[in-house]
Parts: structure tokens; C-alpha cells; sequence
């Protein structure tokens, strides 16, 4: 006897009365049937083994401005009883204390993210430039540098190059901790 839940051409099947205990005639099923795998439009997506550039760019991006976001609420938190006066009372407390972690928040998630953006753009670049296929060390380390140096290059040649080798050693570390865990943890 065959499962319910997969048909023998390696998809699954979907039922949305599944929880509501109805039963579903077989033309139903067929209409929610969904592929395993992935599915592409043109075969030449199916061969590439990286994100393209606009996913790159979305999810650098993204990703950078919720951590930053994050963090610069949290220090918001803690720097919001600072700004505490003797005779307010706990709704002023916790307006002070939202307002200072959103404030806060908001600006750390703007200046991070607008780096995950700059990187994205930078090592999209390097790949075009480099043509390289998968992920690259050096091409990470080189859009590191150049995000480092186009971030701070407005406050002068030296904080550039000494934000160009903080990004180029940052990138370099996430690649090499990329690689050691898909190594030895399998992630």
C-alpha cells in the first residue's frame, strides 16, 4: 500500500482539509500536488551553486540591518535609565525607554545596513570581475576592503585603510568560519 501523503512521481501531496477531518476525492489532491525539489524557470539556474546578486543583495542587506537593528535597540535599552528624572513616573519610564531603544535601533540598523549593502554590491562585483563560480575567498576579503574604505573614506586615507583591513579580516574570518562549519558541523 502506497502513502497518502506522496504520489510515485516524487512530489507530495497537499491537503488542506487534512486537520478539518473531511475526506477529499482524488481530483482534489491532484490539484495540490507540490515537487519535492526545486523548481527552475530557465535549466541554466538549476546549475549554479550560489546566490545571484540581487539575492545577495536582499538578504546582506536585510540581514545586516536586523542585526543591527538589534543591537542598537539593546544598547538603546541600556542607556535609556540614564536618562531617568527622580519624579517620573513608570509610563514616562517606559515611553523613555521604548523611545531610546527605538531611536537607537533605527540608527544602528541604518549605518549596518547600509554596509551589508555596500558589501553585497562589492562582492557581486569581484565575482563578475574575478569570474568566479561559488563562493570565494578572495572575492569576500576584496568587497570586504573596498566596504571599508568606501564607508569611511569621507574621514580620511587612514581611517579608510584601517576600516578597508577590519572588513577585508572580517570577511576573510566569515568565509573561513563558513567553510569550517560546512566541514565539520554539516551545516
Amino acid at each position: 500500500m502506497s502513502d497518502p501523503s506522496s504520489d510515485d512521481g516524487g512530489r507530495r501531496l497537499y491537503n488542506p482539509y487534512k486537520e478539518l477531518n473531511r475526506s477529499v476525492n482524488a481530483q482534489t489532491l491532484n490539484l495540490y500536488s507540490l515537487p519535492t525539489s526545486p523548481e527552475f524557470l530557465f535549466q541554466e539556474e538549476s546549475l549554479r551553486r550560489r546566490r545571484s546578486w540581487g539575492e545577495n543583495l536582499t538578504f546582506y542587506t536585510g540581514t545586516s540591518y536586523l542585526a543591527g537593528a538589534s543591537i542598537g535597540a539593546a544598547y538603546g535599552l541600556a542607556l535609556a535609565p540614564r536618562s531617568f528624572e527622580t519624579s517620573d513616573t513608570l509610563k514616562l519610564r517606559v515611553n523613555r525607554v521604548l523611545n531610546s531603544s527605538g531611536h537607537t535601533g533605527r540608527k544602528w540598523g541604518n549605518r549596518v545596513g547600509i554596509i551589508g549593502l555596500m558589501y553585497a554590491g562589492a562582492e557581486s562585483a569581484m565575482d563578475v570581475v574575478r569570474d568566479a563560480d561559488g563562493e570565494d575567498l578572495w572575492s569576500s576579503v576584496g568587497a570586504g576592503l573596498a566596504t571599508g574604505v568606501l564607508y569611511r573614506a569621507a574621514r580620511g586615507v587612514r581611517s579608510a585603510a584601517v576600516a578597508g583591513a577590519v572588513g577585508g579580516t572580517a570577511a576573510a574570518l566569515m568565509t573561513g568560519g563558513k567553510r569550517v562549519l560546512r566541514q565539520y558541523a554539516g551545516v
